[in-house]
């Protein structure tokens, strides 16, 4: 993603409406072979600095005249984070100017050429110390500095990135960078609910789900002391737009701080044209990822384990629990697992949980540090602290599963 100062957003404080920077075919046509040549310059310049290679983009571009010198330095950090950089894992470069300092102390002063006051210059220092570590001066040169970060060395090239991938993907990052800013986002979802929902427990976002019509409509909420906190939580609005772009027929509204936190909107839909990459992961979090490899070490007595296979609606409210746990004799029971939270968010999973505890069996996985806060709403329950367990799970599901149980499965 790119960061506050690579973004470009048009303010309409007439209109209330926010606009990040794009990149459209007919108005900049011209920046499709821009974009392919400045993949180039990254081709033909393996082994030199990141310092270096980011001159050339800026040459290249430096007479485009409807280039700001933002839209230069997105186009660098969508580049680099497509290329992979040398390292200097080890901490040799520090190692090697503390070498250098050890063995130019006793030379000091250095001055360009010696004199009678001054008996050593830098060329001859520079010799000597080459000749001690036996390393070419020049060598030395390119390892000093190795560890900073405009001194990295191209390893490779952005190979799997074209000009128009590089386009599309500077599009989403300025729209990405917007969202920054942003306090809430409301989205309209039909077919792909399931997959938002998904991307969104990925982003960590807070939410509510509620049915309009054919419609799944979702609220993003921010902490309470949203302005204070906006930009952390902003990140994760960013996180989840390549997510829901990989999606079908949605529109969504999200309301961004701008200057002197005056509020804008900003609209996009799946029709846009903005394209989204997203790595499939295969769980939301490392706790449902460390639940489930648990779950399949673990004698489970027939039960098997689903995530979001369920969706249940009352009226306009839905629920969609993060686990399905069946089995053949006993049924179904579903799993929601209580962890991030802010005291509005309990407050409204509180109230949704209350509605839906007669739908069906439930049974709540609940972080110790929140415990307190979740009334006994006669729902069964399990307490974790950092890991969620599954034979804590199984052995719940045996005590619901008793006779003399109030919420026996029979």
């Amino acid at each position: 993603m790119l960061t506050k100062e690579q973004s470009i957003v048009e303010y309409d404080f007439s209109r209330q409406t926010a606009v990040p920077d794009r990149l459209h075919q007919k108005t900049h046509g011209h920046y499709l072979g821009i974009a392919n040549e400045l993949i180039a310059i990254y081709h033909k310049r393996i082994g030199e600095t990141r310092q270096a290679i980011h001159q050339a983009v800026r040459r290249r571009l430096q007479d485009v005249e409807d280039c700001p010198t933002r839209r230069i330095a997105a186009f660098c950090k969508l580049l680099d984070d497509a290329s992979e950089y040398l390292r200097d894992e080890s901490g040799s470069a520090a190692k090697l100017r503390r070498r250098i300092h050890a063995l130019a102390a006793p030379m000091h002063p250095l001055v360009q050429r010696s004199d009678a006051l001054f008996d050593h210059d830098e060329f001859q220092a520079k010799q000597s110390i080459a000749a001690e570590l036996g390393i070419p001066w020049e060598e030395i040169e390119a390892r000093l500095f190795a560890d900073v970060i405009e001194f990295h060395r191209l390893k490779t090239p952005p190979d799997e990135l074209d000009g128009g991938g590089l386009l599309s993907r500077y599009n989403v990052a300025q729209t990405q960078s917007a969202l920054y800013g942003a306090t809430t986002m409301t989205v309209w979802a039909k077919d792909d609910f399931k997959l938002i929902l998904r991307y969104a427990k990925l982003a960590r976002l807070m939410h509510s789900i509620a049915r309009q019509g054919d419609d799944y409509v979702f609220q993003f909420n921010g902490p309470a002391s949203v302005v204070r906190q906006t930009k952390r939580y902003g990140v994760a609005y960013a996180r989840f737009l390549p997510g829901l772009l990989s999606t079908h027929d949605w529109r969504m509204k999200a309301t961004i701080l701008g200057p002197a936190n005056h509020r804008f909107a900003i609209r996009l839909t799946d029709r846009d044209g903005l394209r989204g990459e997203v790595v499939s992961e295969a769980f939301d979090s490392e706790l449902e990822k460390m639940f489930a490899a648990s779950w399949e070490e673990t004698e489970t007595n027939g039960w098997t384990l689903r995530r979001e296979g369920t969706v249940l609606h009352e009226g306009q409210t839905v629920f969609m629990p993060d686990f399905t746990l069946r089995h053949e004799v006993h049924g179904e029971v579903l799993l929601e697992i209580i962890g991030f939270w802010t005291p509005e968010y309990l407050k409204e999973k509180v109230v949704r949980l209350e509605r839906f505890k007669d739908h069906a069996n439930i049974l709540l996985a609940i972080a110790a540090r929140i415990d307190d806060a979740i009334p006994d709403l006669n729902i069964p329950r399990v307490t974790y602290k950092t890991t969620l367990k599954a034979k804590q799970i199984v052995a719940k599901l045996e005590l619901m599963l008793s006779p003399c149980d109030r919420r026996s499965l029979g």
